[in-house]
Formats: structure tokens, C-alpha cells, sequence
């Protein structure tokens, strides 16, 4: 059919590295029509949009992926790893946070609040930017599996904790607060019943994406088109005003000691620097002589390193409810975005050129 191979004709052009160029265009074409239509507008149809990339495409990808794996005991051993791996990185911003906090003598709810941005903002964009991951071979089936978990960390564990720092914040002890939408609250079990389907359908019957002949053709191509759709999502998120001269060096310098950093900026810069910088370090630093030893897989050191300098995902603009400091977190994630595309885009070309 003329379709058909229409279809696969294209297929090339909406995976791998070409997709990353969607990130400049979501940002560019936003900026227009915000000054077209206003930005308030703007942003509820984008939020319309990634909750239909979360409900509908991304589980549809990881279906398709899983049902063309069998789930054995590798993948059942990267799993329990990645849940340590997601462990440590909140620790290691939750310890960080902390400390910031006391450098910065701040009391109260201002510590409170400044604390729970910077864990909070831990959270990466792993289905957004991460999926871009999913169309190299070697790497797609542990990716797969990182962002499935990934969606149980962001939607389902931190909430709860964040409810239980509000539920003492506000001395609400007699029921648990939960300001989180009930259906991203459902989303980690959502999100995790298509891959089991998946695994289940694939381990009792033996069917793979090409036993589905021009159905699992139409499928790859529309979950395909999560990825360059998911990047023009985190494009849009990024403001033109946070841009400027004065802004940028609001985020990356310390401030003069006459001069008092508002809020706002403090998160901001502390988590930018937790997510872009000590966690990479510190994954990089224990994963790598695994990774010498021949201890893991090269492509769960290539999953896990590139994870850990994902952008802050856009979606913790859902988490604001429970207390997080707003402009901080817009902050953290729009130069999260603008730092780790491009080193993205460079450490993928290395690790394939290494052949990792």
C-alpha cells in the first residue's frame, strides 16, 4: 500500500537525533503565538497537549517497545537498579537542598518551601526529552524501562511525600492533603498497565510488532510521533523574558554580599545546579568504574548518565499546589532545558560513536 510505505518513508525523520530539533521550534513558534494570543492562553492549550502526550502516546510507545522484549532477568535487574538510582538522586537533593538552606539562613516556611522546590525539582523530563533515546536499538529497552519508573517517581511517590510535608506544614492531621489532580494520581498505575500488558501479551502468546503487519506499522508511527512532539512540548516551555542578560546572571552567579537573593532565584539557581551538576557528577562517578569493571552493560551506563542530566521536567509545574516556590521552578526548568539539550545532543554522538 502507497500509504503505508508513506508511512515508513518518514519514520527515519521522526527518530533519533532529528527529532531533537523540535526543542528550538516549540520554542520559537510558542513565542510567536504568545505574542499573538497571550501567553496565559498559550500555556493552559499546551498543558491540554502534554496531558494528552501523557495519556495517550507515551503509554502507547512503551507498548509498543515492550511487546517486542522479552522480560527476563536482565531487565527485571536494571529495574531494581533504577529504582536505586532514582533513590539516591532525590537523597542527594534532598541533602543538598538542605545545606543551601542553611548557608542561606533561612527559617520557617521559606526553608520549608525552599527545600521541597529543590527535591521536587529532581524530577526529569525522562518521557519528554528521554524518549528521544528510545528510537537507538541499544539503548531503547532499558530507556523504556527507566521512564516507566520514572512516571511511578514523579506521580505516585513524591507527591506523597510532598503531602505529608504539607499535611505538617498546615497541621491538617486528620486527613491526608493531596492537591495533585486524581488523574495524574492514577498515571503510574495507568502508565504501568500498558507495559505489562505488553510483557504479558509478548511471554504467552510469542507476538511482536512485526506479527501485526500494516497495524504495527500505523503503531510505530504514531508512537513515533511522541518523541518529536514530546521535545516540542519542552520547547514551549522555555520563556523568552528569562533569557536576558540580567536573568542569566541572577541564575549563575552569586550574588554580591550586599545584595539580598529573592526566593525565587536561590531555588532556582540550587536546583539548576543540583540537577545539571552534582547529581552527574555523582552518578558518573559510581557508575563509571562500573562500567570499567564490566560490571553493568554499557547501554545501562548510557541510560542512567544521560538521565541524570535530563531537564527539569515541565510537568512539576503540577506540583506547585503543595507548596513549591513557582517562579524558582519555572526558573530551574526553563535553564535546565536550555543547558541540556545541547549537552544531550553531544553526549548521545559520543557514546554512539564509542560504540557504548
Amino acid at each position: 500500500m502507497a500509504f503505508i510505505g508513506a508511512l515508513e518513508s518518514i519514520l527515519p525523520y521522526i527518530s533519533g537525533l532529528w527529532t531533537l530539533i523540535w526543542v528550538p521550534i516549540g520554542f520559537v513558534v510558542t513565542h510567536l503565538l504568545a505574542g499573538a494570543y497571550g501567553r496565559d492562553r498559550i500555556n493552559k492549550a499546551m498543558k491540554k497537549i502534554g496531558l494528552i502526550l501523557l495519556f495517550v502516546f507515551i503509554p502507547l510507545l512503551l507498548f509498543r517497545i515492550f511487546l517486542n522484549i522479552t522480560f527476563g532477568r536482565d531487565e527485571i535487574i536494571f529495574a531494581m537498579l533504577t529504582f536505586g538510582v532514582l533513590f539516591f538522586m532525590y537523597i542527594l537533593a534532598l541533602f543538598l537542598g538542605r545545606l543551601e538552606a542553611n548557608n542561606l539562613d533561612l527559617e520557617g516556611m521559606e526553608k520549608r518551601t525552599f527545600i521541597k522546590t529543590v527535591l521536587t525539582n529532581q524530577g526529569r523530563s525522562a518521557a519528554f526529552v528521554g524518549g528521544a533515546l528510545l528510537a537507538i536499538d541499544r539503548w531503547r529497552v532499558p530507556a523504556a524501562i527507566y521512564i516507566a519508573l520514572v512516571g511511578i517517581g514523579l506521580f505516585a511517590i513524591i507527591p506523597y511525600v510532598l503531602s505529608v510535608m504539607h499535611r505538617n506544614e498546615t497541621k491538617s492531621i486528620a486527613k491526608e492533603v493531596s492537591p495533585l489532580p486524581w488523574f495524574l494520581r492514577l498515571y503510574p498505575w495507568y502508565l504501568l498497565s500498558f507495559v505489562i500488558a505488553a510483557i504479558f501479551i509478548h511471554r504467552s502468546t510469542g507476538i511482536v510488532m512485526a506479527d501485526l503487519g500494516d497495524g504495527g506499522t500505523v503503531l510505530h508511527f504514531i508512537t513515533a510521533l511522541t518523541i518529536p512532539a514530546g521535545l516540542y512540548y519542552v520547547g514551549s516551555g522555555i520563556h523568552f523574558e528569562d533569557l536576558k542578560l540580567d536573568e542569566m546572571k541572577k541564575m549563575f552567579l552569586r550574588p554580591k554580599k550586599e545584595e539580598v537573593r529573592e526566593l525565587h532565584w536561590a531555588a532556582g539557581r540550587n536546583a539548576f545546579l543540583t540537577t545539571m551538576l552534582y547529581t552527574p557528577i555523582f552518578t558518573l562517578l559510581i557508575f563509571g568504574p562500573l562500567l570499567l569493571l564490566d560490571i553493568i552493560p554499557s547501554p545501562w551506563f548510557v541510560v542512567i548518565i544521560l538521565n541524570s542530566i535530563m531537564p527539569i521536567t515541565s510537568t512539576n509545574m503540577f506540583l506547585i499546589p503543595y507548596g513549591l516556590n513557582t517562579k524558582g521552578t519555572a526558573l530551574a526548568i526553563t535553564w535546565t532545558t536550555i543547558v541540556a539539550i545541547p549537552v544531550l545532543l553531544g553526549l548521545i554522538i559520543l557514546f554512539r560513536g564509542m560504540g557504548l
